[in-house]
C-alpha cells in the first residue's frame, strides 16, 4: 500500500483510527476538515523529550503534517461542507495526485454537494467507503444509495446500539473497526454492497 493517496471526509477526529492505520501503512492521507485532530500515530517514544531539548538544526514539522512510523504521513486542510469547491481545491493540492480512496462520513445536509466535488480528484475505478446513519425516518435500514456509480462502493450503514450491548450506544472504536474492515474489503477490489455496524435499537411496544 505504500505510495498510494487516500481522501478522508468525516468531523474533526471521526475516523482517526482509519486515518492512523493507513498512514501507518505508508498512505498519503488527506484531512479535510474545520479543525486539526492530532493523530496517535503522530507521536513518537521520547518525541517529547527530544523536541523539548531542541538540538541545533531542529526544525518542527510543518504544521498539520504527520509523519508517523510507517513512512507515509497525513496532512490536514482546513475545510468546510458547506464550500464544497473550495475543499475540492484544497484537497487536491494536498494529494498531489489522483487518491487511490476515499472514505466519507459526511453528514447528510452536505453529503451530495461534497461528494460530487471531489468525484474529479478520484483515481480512475477508486474505491469508495461511504458511512451513513442507520436510519431513515420510519426507523427502517435505508437501502443503499452510493452516490458515485463509476466508483465500486463499501456503504457502512450505522446502526443505533452496539452489536454488543443493545442497551450501549455504538461505540467510536465499534465504527472505527467497522469502517476499516470496509476498507479492507474496498481495498481488496469487493464489489458494491452494503454492511451494517452496530444494531438498531428495538422498538417499545
Amino acid at each position: 500500500m505504500a505510495g498510494r493517496k487516500a481522501l478522508i471526509l468525516a468531523g474533526t477526529g471521526m475516523l482517526a483510527r482509519v486515518a492512523e492505520v493507513l498512514t501507518q501503512e505508508g498512505w498519503h492521507v488527506v484531512l479535510p476538515s474545520r479543525r486539526y485532530h492530532p493523530l496517535d500515530c503522530e507521536l513518537r517514544p521520547g518525541a517529547a523529550a527530544r523536541r523539548s531539548m531542541r538540538p541545533p538544526g531542529h526544525r518542527p514539522y510543518r504544521p498539520g503534517t504527520i509523519r508517523p512510523w510507517g513512512g507515509g504521513r497525513a496532512i490536514w486542510v482546513e475545510a468546510h461542507w458547506d464550500r464544497p469547491r473550495e475543499l475540492a481545491a484544497k484537497a487536491e493540492l494536498a494529494l498531489r495526485g489522483p487518491a487511490d480512496l476515499l472514505v466519507a462520513w459526511i453528514h447528510e445536509q452536505y453529503r451530495r454537494s461534497v461528494m460530487g466535488a471531489v468525484e474529479s480528484l478520484l483515481a480512475d475505478e477508486a474505491p469508495v467507503v461511504e458511512v451513513r446513519g442507520g436510519l431513515s425516518g420510519t426507523g427502517t435500514v435505508e437501502p443503499p444509495d452510493p452516490l458515485l456509480p463509476l466508483h465500486p462502493t463499501q456503504v457502512v450503514q450505522l446502526g443505533t446500539v452496539s452489536a454488543y450491548d443493545a442497551h450501549r450506544s455504538l461505540a467510536q472504536e465499534e465504527i472505527a473497526e467497522g469502517v476499516l474492515d470496509a476498507v479492507r474489503r474496498a481495498l481488496n477490489g469487493h464489489a458494491t454492497s452494503t454492511h451494517q455496524i452496530g444494531q438498531l435499537r428495538p422498538l417499545v411496544r
